[in-house]
């Protein structure tokens, strides 16, 4: 199992910690010009702030990392940002970034972490005895040898020492494997990269215009997966969520009479009748039969 220890300033982590129901967090990276690659699904990323502060201080499991323009990541996951407004978001970008005339719509590193937990100072993990003073963004353990095996004993006993509240103490562990748990921001930028930033639909590519729809809404039982996302333009996407347009089980766009009927309009969208969806490469990615059955008896105005 490995982990990385990422940096991370004081006030991004006092923020995130104050809002404890948080089930993500977006551990951004100013530069946006590289993808963090270091870790797999998944593993788990711990948080070491800035010196003087020479301490792991809390972490999640990696889910997902991507490349945005930095609207859409306030957009995506607003205070789990670790800042209180876009505005915010941007000065502390441009603090580090290296080019003084970066404007408009830049991009930031995202880092989509989930199920975070935060140590209260008292179990806060002084960091492993390799630590570079010298290190900027974060460096990789290995948990199953030193001095990560040290680092993950560690963790183990400072989460034990948490007091259990509602929901259960986090177990980390060679031994244990999680799946990390997508929240609404998480999964709105992995649908967005598994639809490689196309529309399913119309194949818009205009990023600000496309949103992230679920086959089954989350409030009636749908998830925060790839298996029940779909990457649309936002018109498309209000009309897929009323039942107007729909996904015929051979993964064909259904578009629905009411349109014509209610509307006496829709030209546009009666265009698409008929037409293959576009869907993700990965076989692991594709919209479940279930999820399109559900939308096609409960939602579909056909």
């Amino acid at each position: 199992m490995k982990s990385y220890v990422g940096v991370t300033d004081y006030d991004w982590f006092t923020l995130v910690k104050s809002r404890n129901e948080l089930d993500e967090v977006n551990f951004w990276q100013p530069g946006g010009s590289r993808q963090f690659r270091a870790l797999s699904e998944g593993d788990l990323f711990l948080f070491k702030l800035h010196s003087p502060r020479n301490y792991i201080v809390g972490g999640g499991l990696f889910a997902h990392s991507s490349l945005l323009p930095i609207s859409l990541a306030w957009k995506a996951f607003g205070m789990a940002n670790g800042v209180r407004s876009l505005e915010e978001m941007r000065t502390r970008t441009l603090q580090y970034r290296r080019s003084s005339l970066d404007r408009g719509d830049f991009t930031v590193g995202c880092i989509v972490l989930s199920q975070p937990f935060f140590l209260p100072e008292d179990l806060w993990i002084p960091v492993p005895s390799d630590w570079s003073p010298n290190i900027v963004q974060g460096k990789t353990y290995n948990l199953t040898a030193e001095p990560g095996a040290t680092l993950l004993r560690q963790l183990q006993e400072a989460l034990a020492g948490l007091a259990v509240g509602e929901s259960e103490t986090p177990r980390y562990g060679p031994d244990v494997i999680i799946k990390p748990r997508l929240g609404q921001g998480g999964f709105r930028i992995l649908v967005t990269d598994a639809y490689e930033r196309r529309c399913a639909v119309s194949g818009e590519r205009v990023l600000p215009v496309l949103e992230a729809a679920h086959v089954r809404p989350y409030s009636r039982g749908g998830e925060h997966s790839l298996g029940n996302g779909l990457l649309l333009r936002s018109d498309l996407h209000i009309l897929f969520d009323q039942g107007y347009l729909t996904v015929a089980p051979d993964k064909r766009l259904e578009v629905s009479s009411k349109i014509r009927d209610e509307f006496e309009n829709g030209r546009e969208y009666y265009a698409y009748h008929g037409q293959p969806i576009r869907s993700p490469r990965h076989p692991d990615q594709l919209l479940s039969k279930k999820n399109i059955e559900w939308h096609n008896e409960r939602v579909y105005l056909g």
